[in-house]
């Protein structure tokens, strides 16, 4: 027989927990908690975390900027390639 494996913090009976709490839903209760996590677009960060949160987004920022680049120049050779083998014909 294999052991159970779960997640750090999480048991059995905790497991349960959350499947009877989701089960004993209705379904106008089950659709007004999604709707309300919808509505919630805003999210908290400790003060002390700011700056390594800041300069996550930057990263991020900077990769897309490249790939974007990268797309964009990739773009513009095959545009240019197809301009010259129509104008071959």
């Amino acid at each position: 027989m294999t052991a159970k494996k779960y997640p750090r913090g999480w048991d059995e009976a905790r497991v349960r927990r959350v499947l009877d709490y989701y089960d004993s839903q209705s379904d106008e209760e089950a659709a007004a908690e999604t709707d309300a996590a919808f509505e919630s677009t805003t999210m908290e960060v400790p003060v002390a975390l700011v700056p390594t949160v800041r300069q996550l987004i930057a990263k991020r920022k900077s990769a897309r900027a490249s790939r974007t680049k990268t797309h964009n120049k990739r773009l513009k050779q095959t545009a240019g390639k197809r301009g010259r083998s129509a104008a071959g014909r």
